[in-house]
């Protein structure tokens, strides 16, 4: 928790009310005469230590602009937007065609993501993965550039279908690995192309 000298909370509080009142922060002139400071600058050197504090923000070149932050919302950025392109097979691939399906947003810190533009997420159907704890229903969060290593979860396309597996390699060629023994290997008789690694598993509570 930050600490704030009395008066440091004082101006804090301040601000916070003339923005209830009237809709706007005050000037530095008008916190030094609610304060009896001899000038601006007094006002100016506990904004900038607010500020140094990371509980006041200043739009720049724009009056009137001071904005408290609250604990909460600290706590919440950055938050990550990503899109929702349809369902992926965790289990027996089968050609599906993904479609945006909106979005999930996301506080990055809380969930260890890296800020990413190209993030995406799809939504798991079937039992496959349940050895890792993926279940139907579940969001999993692709990062495509990540480089897939042994063991990874995956979203990849095998011989044109899509799937989510765990990634494996057996004397130098890929594989994809169920995580349930009720599934097989999967072994491309053509082609196999990892689309991304999942980074994150977001699950919705019944």
């Amino acid at each position: 928790m930050v600490e704030l000298t009395k008066r440091q909370q004082e101006v804090l509080s301040f601000i916070e009310l003339t923005r209830v009142r009237i809709g706007h922060s005050p000037t530095l002139r008008e916190i030094a005469t609610h304060f009896g400071f001899r000038s601006p600058k007094a006002s100016a050197d506990h904004v900038t230590a607010l500020q140094r504090k990371g509980v006041l923000s200043n739009q720049a070149r724009k009056a009137r602009a001071l904005r408290v932050i609250s604990p909460w919302e600290k706590m919440l950025q950055p938050v990550m937007h990503i899109p929702v392109y349809g369902t992926i097979p965790a289990g027996f691939s089968q050609e599906t065609e993904q479609q945006p399906d909106g979005c999930i947003s996301v506080d990055v810190r809380t969930i260890g993501l890296r800020p990413s533009t190209k993030a995406f997420a799809l939504q798991v159907r079937g039992e496959s993965m349940i050895g890792k704890g993926i279940l139907d229903g579940d969001m999993a969060v692709i990062e495509p550039d990540r480089t897939a290593r042994a063991g990874d979860v995956v979203a990849a396309l095998i011989d044109g279908e899509s799937t989510l597996k765990t990634f494996i390699t057996e004397r130098g060629q890929p594989r994809l690995r169920a995580e349930n023994p009720r599934y097989p290997k999967l072994i491309p008789a053509n082609e196999l192309v990892v689309q991304g690694v999942m980074v994150a598993l977001i699950r919705k509570c019944p």
